[in-house]
């Protein structure tokens, strides 16, 4: 009976952290972005809204709001794991939830919009803006900051960095691009639950992918692309096994192509995700093309060659010309490179990494000995790194920019357009 008493006492306590309602709220892009967006949101079983009410954010007192009824279901997929309470006490998470999805239709390119799930005047109002069909954008570009409740200055961190983006940037940008490994264990709930209360998610529409960190419980023991895919409401146009966490979608006139390294350890696993790929560009002609995946193209602490030699045959065959990682917690970028030598920019993939971004788990440098021919920069500050890249996308070039987490520019690459 005590311990009946103490497991009830300690649900009590974990649900108490947090009020009942809408949460873990992030809104994606639909597989077309300048008329449509994906939103998710979760609530309690038996409670909260099913209704996501939305308009233009230039109708300030909502007198022509639409209205989307969400497709629900109960998620099981992140009950009883073994995890870390944000005093850093061990516990296991007790959580059953609803997931709600709607996808939003119709919308108009280039425009700011507000969404809320009540009509209450007290309900939380957030916000994106649709990609233009063509013209300039924006996109902050994150990753590795691990988010882990009893550590909270790793978000803290990753947070401050956007900001400083939006400074330098001058305004809010359009789209927020992550690489993965946004939590420390993707099966704690608690750690995803936190992180979309950040006031970064209630303005941006967010676009990702599925790390290893985000894959994987504390045990290691239940590794699953179900806690990414229940987390977000991706576009569902991947391949078996992968809807809703492989995806691609049209930003502009980019085609981004977001992919899952835990579904390629193996050669079948990777040539599925290779003529997915394949058939994708081939279907989805695009001015620019990009792909991201969370595993490095280089390891930058030397140089040596990581997923480089997986996709780079590839990348030059379908005309790829940005491939963006992270994971190594280094940053590191190229030029173009085309059969395995650098161009003029005329043709050829320009291949990034991403720094870390949580001001802890960031990696030193090494001497460094390889690919000295196709690495151009290689940056961290060591152990307590913190880094981001801004990322403006025009009519004749891409400009991608990593900056530091005092806003200074520490390297730049153009992408030309060659199409």
């Amino acid at each position: 009976m005590k311990r009946l008493y103490a497991i009830l006492a300690a649900a009590a306590t974990c649900c108490a952290a947090f009020a009942q309602g809408e949460y873990t709220v992030i809104t994606n892009p639909a597989e077309t972005a300048a008329t449509g967006a994906r939103i998710n949101w979760h609530t309690d079983p038996g409670s909260g809204s099913s209704t996501c009410i939305y308009t233009e954010l230039t109708d300030t007192a909502w007198l022509s709001p639409r209205k989307a009824t969400a497709t629900r279901e109960l998620v099981t997929a992140f009950d009883s794991l073994s995890s870390k309470r944000p005093g850093g006490e061990d516990f296991v998470e007790r959580v059953r939830f609803t997931r709600n999805t709607v996808e939003l239709e119709g919308l108009t390119p280039a425009t700011d919009y507000m969404y809320r799930f009540s009509d209450d005047g007290d309900a939380q109002v957030r916000h994106f803006r649709t990609a233009p069909h063509d013209g300039p954008w924006t996109a902050a570009i994150i990753s590795d900051f691990h988010s882990y409740t009893p550590l909270p200055q790793r978000l803290t961190a990753a947070m401050a960095m956007l900001d400083t983006l939006e400074s330098v940037n001058g305004r809010d940008f359009d789209l927020v691009l992550h690489v993965g490994d946004v939590c420390a264990w993707g099966g704690s709930y608690s750690f995803w639950r936190e992180l979309y209360s950040k006031p970064q998610f209630a303005k941006y529409m967010w676009a990702g992918l599925n790390g290893n960190h985000d894959n994987m419980d504390r045990r290691s023991t239940r590794l699953s692309n179900d806690y990414f895919r229940y987390t977000n409401n991706n576009p569902l146009n991947g391949y078996e096994g992968e809807m809703g966490v492989c995806y691609f979608f049209r930003y502009g006139q980019a085609l981004i192509i977001m992919l899952n390294n835990e579904s390629m350890r193996s050669d079948e696993g990777l040539e599925a995700a290779r003529q997915w790929v394949r058939k994708t560009i081939s279907e989805n002609p695009a001015k620019y093309i990009i792909v991201m995946e969370h595993y490095q193209w280089f390891y930058a602490t030397n140089g040596r060659t990581s997923q480089y030699d997986r996709w780079h045959d590839l990348f030059d065959e379908c005309g790829v010309d940005l491939a963006i990682a992270g994971n190594n917690h280094i940053y590191a970028r190229t030029n173009a490179i085309y059969h395995d030598s650098e161009t003029d920019g005329t043709a050829g993939t320009v291949y990034v990494q991403t720094p870390s971004s949580d001001n802890e788990r960031g990696q030193a440098t090494k001497e460094w000995t390889d690919n000295k021919d196709k690495i151009k920069s290689i940056w961290s500050e060591g152990p307590n790194t913190v880094g981001a890249l801004l990322m403006h996308v025009g009519d004749d070039r891409i400009t991608l920019t990593l900056y530091d987490r005092s806003g200074t520019p520490v390297d730049s690459v153009d992408v030309l357009a060659k199409r």
